[in-house]
């Protein structure tokens, strides 16, 4: 088997954007927003200070009081945090230099889900100024960040208040709905996936399929992760497509334990761990019938797109599956260490026994070691997770090892009927 070029790109491209969007050192940055809003800025004073008579207009803040004697505001939000009730949280309001007549900053000095450091360098500030047609709104975020992801959703999070907001002073009702979350939405973004991802196998029809292929892989490992959420009792999940990088899988509320988080990261490979001896008997099934002979090979295909994709979830880096599992499941440094060692050997001799170069096999090697740094980048929590009992740390373990070798099993199995030596 030789490793192709543009599976390669697609490779070196993902690992990439992967850095870009969770580990690369952006530092400080503002996300400043200004919207026009046609009503006296008095009324929109009341709207957005954490203290005014219209603070509650927007569904996702529950409540909003002053703490006596403090000078700062408590406020509960319809976010669950890890036993699913509201996130409480105390901001403490300043008033920014400028002279602004409606004016605040705030920054936030407690919070029942994040540790304080999360916060460390986060200020809030808005500013609401009078204009010809009514009220200009300038609101301003300010945090040092660590990969773009988190600024993005931040950026898109406040637009749609900004714009939930506007409705709402326009006809009293808001409408929480975002267009990017509707189901419809996310199948046009698993479309324009499959369309980004062809020109990696070839712009043919075979190479549609092989895109489609992809596509259709990716949804089921987000499903995975989907069902163990809810397993786990998370009111709200979502799958999110993204092209190029493939989907990610949403759950409702932080983890609460450790078990969780290994559960929730394994059930992505573990549910297509379930397929490979299915499309193994069935390609073998296809072989012995002439009606079905021609889809055998599709379905190696389709094998091998499944089996490569969640080897590389299994991948022991702190941002894929592999990664969280085992962080999970070996408490201490050392014994990290010796987990991920059997992981990175089982997968070279995957790598080496298909065919890989090794050259290509070395600098993944090494990328794994560059990407495993981004560990300490992670959010951190008010309170420990719920370690795991003994049994659990088990069960888990295995679990992570016996996807691990299925999934090699299967990359072998097709690497040896699709390209024999």
């Amino acid at each position: 088997m030789v490793l192709s070029t543009p599976a390669l790109i697609l490779l070196i491209a993902n690992l990439g954007l992967i850095w870009l969007l969770m580990a690369a050192p952006v530092g400080m940055m503002t996300i400043r927003l200004r919207r026009t809003l046609h009503d006296r800025p008095d009324r929109v004073w009341q709207a957005v200070h954490p203290l005014g008579r219209d603070a509650l207009w927007y569904p996702a803040l529950i409540d909003s009081v002053a703490e006596p004697g403090t000078g700062r505001v408590i406020q509960h939000l319809s976010h669950a945090d890890r036993q699913g009730n509201p996130v409480r949280r105390t901001l403490e309001l300043s008033e920014p230099h400028g002279g602004w007549q409606h004016a605040y900053e705030a920054r936030v000095v407690e919070d029942s889900t994040l540790d304080p450091s999360f916060w460390a360098n986060f200020r809030e500030r808005r500013i609401v100024a009078a204009t010809a047609d009514g009220s200009q709104l300038t609101v301003e975020l300010t945090d040092r960040y660590r990969g773009l992801a988190f600024l993005i959703f931040r950026f898109f999070a406040l637009r749609r208040e900004l714009n939930a907001l506007s409705n709402w002073l326009e006809t009293g009702k808001v409408d929480q709905t975002g267009l990017f979350e509707q189901p419809g939405t996310q199948l046009l973004m698993a479309v324009l996936s499959t369309l980004v991802l062809w020109p990696f196998f070839g712009l043919t029809a075979t190479g549609l399929i092989y895109s489609s292929f992809l596509t259709i892989v990716i949804a089921l490992h987000e499903l995975g992760h989907l069902a163990a959420y809810r397993s786990f009792g998370h009111r709200t999940v979502r799958m999110i497509f993204i092209p190029l990088l493939g989907g990610v899988a949403i759950g409702g509320r932080p983890y609460n334990s450790r078990f969780e988080v290994a559960a929730c990261a394994l059930m992505g490979p573990g549910m297509s761990a379930f397929l490979v001896p299915v499309l193994v008997a069935a390609q073998s099934a296809m072989v012995g019938h002439p009606a079905t002979h021609a889809f055998a090979g599709y379905a190696l295909i389709f094998l091998l797109i499944l089996t490569a994709f969640n080897l590389l979830n299994l991948l022991p880096m702190s941002r894929f599956d592999g990664g969280q599992v085992l962080r999970q499941v070996f408490p201490t440094q050392d014994g990290l260490l010796g987990g991920t060692f059997l992981v990175t050997a089982a997968i070279l001799f995957a790598g080496w026994r298909v065919g890989v170069p090794s050259q290509a096999l070395y600098g993944g090697l090494a990328v794994m070691a560059l990407l495993s740094l981004s560990n300490r980048s992670s959010v951190k929590m008010r309170e420990e997770l719920i370690d795991m009992t003994g049994g659990e740390r088990l069960f888990a373990g295995f679990g992570y090892y016996a996807a691990l070798t299925i999934h090699a099993y299967g990359l072998i199995h097709a690497c040896d009927l699709l390209f024999p030596r």
